[in-house]
């Protein structure tokens, strides 16, 4: 059976010593959380994870969601209990907006708290996590009577909340969306359309669920300037805001899918279901972008759960397993084998695992915090520069870790040989819930050229320039530390290899717009790498500090971290110029083979 433990430790190091959370000290919600309260807050939601969700994993799994004749959704035995625990808990409002029942803390705990919920089981944490994501966007565009009709209960989890974008036949582009919407003289919509892939759209856990739903009104221009966002709840609201009568909303169908069973992925079908416009006529995309840029962060916190804990479980298995010897002698003699953890190739893995797993949670952490301060700041230029660091990131963070995380959950299946592709291990499903991640809320392919056509070149290129400035001072301040060397000089070099590729793109896709599109995914993980060198490079000037100090009682735990990061800048950062290589080839090759020769 697959096990869990909950990563507090290391999230406390990076927030009290790495990011100095308590410089933060002056922002709302950072007051009403000092740290005695954070580590609180976070030892009680790694128990909630391993206690009550991981159990629950497997289980879900292997049960699934299942549609009832009726249209109705029936969830994993289990489900319904830990959600009511989990609202009851109120770990859906950390977050949360204080005039609609939120507690108002940072968005950065309710980002650690959804790391371990998903490690523990990412088909349930998907419930709630969808609920933030649709909060997050009526908070921000909805008028105040609809925030008034829907938040509070959304935010208690009485009622969960959904995103509809995709159709049947159209993906990543939306400008091709049908779902129509017409306007009717009490200020509602009827909406009509049909659409795929809607996670959590039908399910026991909650009396209502309320879509936001994208769709065209009745003579609105074609494409994506066209398109609006509609909030359309399962079930009408009643006078007395309870969940009152259904609203030609239904489940169609569950998809059959790879994996992420205990979540239920739904055809939706809105049939003249009555709905209210969030926003701006015509401007649906922007509203919805909050939504999805909340989902791509929270994917990529998927994608971080899953290589953790798969592994951890990795991990327990290669000290357990008895096979072959030590080539540098017995290690174990009194028994007949030696566990395969002294194995150099095995170690090499879970050090290569281990090592991604610490800075990416790092590269989290740094990134949530920006968020913050984005919306919490009183400071324009300080607010700015944290919302650049957050655009810049998403798509960074989205397709990095999900990639990376899947291949690390594969990476860590592998140590189980045979047994990893058993079911009772567990690995399997590691690896089948994390394949999702790389697909979702934006395919990685078109992460990574929003990263290269948007991110890079907008305001003038101010977000890079900014980011490359950040980490330039800190080589610059650190440059004599000879101590600090195994790390300023591998970042150092990645740096002049992600500051030679943004040049290339510069001088090379604007006369040929296919030079980007050729490049994009390397560059993509190019400027990953570069990025968890920084935090690897950070968290080693800390851990040095603290060695030098007073390490209280924790050094070999500090020097255990440093091996981690040593074993990153050498083995993995250098992966860089590999993709500085092929960014620099450009795309003349793959675009002369004509489509006929595939």
């Amino acid at each position: 059976m697959p096990s869990y433990s909950a990563p507090v430790d290391d999230t406390l190091f990076l927030l009290k010593d790495v990011f100095g959370y308590d410089r933060y000290a002056d922002l709302p919600g950072f007051s009403d959380a000092p740290l005695d309260l954070v580590e609180a807050i976070l030892r009680e939601g790694g128990k909630f994870a391993e206690e009550v969700l991981q159990p629950l994993n497997q289980s879900g799994d292997r049960q699934g969601c299942v549609r009832n004749d009726d249209g109705t959704v029936t969830t994993p035995d289990g489900f319904r209990k830990a959600y009511q625990a989990f609202c009851e808990n109120g770990w859906g409002t950390l977050a949360a907006h204080p005039d609609y029942g939120g507690q108002g803390l940072p968005h950065t705990l309710a980002t650690v708290v959804n790391e371990f919920a998903s490690s523990a089981n990412m088909a349930f944490a998907m419930y709630p996590g969808l609920t933030a994501g649709a909060v997050a966007a009526l908070t921000t565009h909805a008028s105040e009577d609809l925030k008034k009709t829907f938040l509070p209960n959304m935010i208690a989890g009485t009622w969960t909340g959904t995103m509809n974008l995709t159709e049947p036949h159209c993906g990543t582009d939306l400008g091709l969306i049908r779902t129509k919407a017409v306007p009717q003289t009490d200020g509602s919509y009827r909406i009509t359309g049909t659409k795929i892939f809607i996670s959590a759209g039908e399910h026991d856990l909650a009396e209502n669920i309320i879509h936001l739903v994208l769709a065209r009104i009745e003579g609105a221009p074609e494409g994506t300037k066209g398109i609006s966002l509609f909030v359309v709840p399962r079930n009408q609201v009643a006078s007395d805001g309870t969940a009152g009568d259904a609203n030609g909303v239904s489940c169609g169908s569950i998809e059959h899918k790879m994996g992420i069973h205990g979540n239920a992925t739904c055809v939706m079908n809105f049939d003249d279901a009555a709905g209210w416009l969030v926003g701006e006529e015509n401007k649906g995309l922007k509203a919805m972008f909050i939504m999805m840029n909340e989902a791509r962060l929270g994917v990529a916190v998927q994608g971080l759960s899953q290589s953790e804990v798969a592994y951890q479980n990795a991990v327990t298995y290669a000290k357990d397993r008895l096979q072959g010897r030590s080539l540098t002698g017995p290690k174990s003699p009194d028994k007949p084998a030696d566990p395969i953890i002294v194995h150099p190739d095995v170690r090499r893995t879970l050090m290569s695992i281990r090592a991604f797993n610490e800075a990416a949670r790092a590269l989290v952490i740094w990134t949530a915090l920006h968020g913050d301060v984005s919306h919490r700041s009183d400071d324009e230029k300080a607010r700015q520069f944290s919302d650049d660091m957050m655009g810049l990131m998403t798509p960074v963070l989205k397709g990095v870790l999900t990639d990376t995380g899947f291949a690390n959950a594969v990476n860590a299946q592998q140590m189980y040989g045979g047994h990893g592709y058993i079911g009772e291990w567990g690995m399997e499903q590691f690896v089948r819930d994390a394949r999702i991640t790389m697909i979702y809320e934006g395919a990685n392919g078109i992460q990574a050229l929003d990263l290269v056509g948007r991110k890079l070149p907008a305001n003038g290129g101010r977000a890079i320039m900014s980011f490359f400035n950040e980490v330039n001072t800190f080589l610059k301040e650190n440059k004599d530390d000879k101590e600090l060397a195994a790390f300023t000089g591998p970042l150092k070099k990645a740096m002049d290899d992600l500051q030679a590729a943004t040049m290339w793109f510069m001088n090379n896709a604007m006369k040929n717009p296919d030079n980007a599109g050729a490049g994009s995914t390397d560059y993509m993980h190019l400027f990953g790498l570069t990025a968890l060198g920084y935090m690897w490079a950070r968290m080693a000037l800390t851990i040095k500090a603290k060695l030098a100090e007073d390490a209280g009682g924790k050094a070999d735990w500090f020097e255990n971290k440093l091996a981690f990061g040593t074993f990153f800048m050498e083995r993995t950062l250098p992966e860089t110029s590999a993709h500085l290589a092929r960014i620099s080839s450009g795309s003349d090759t793959m675009m002369s083979v004509g489509a006929d020769a595939f």
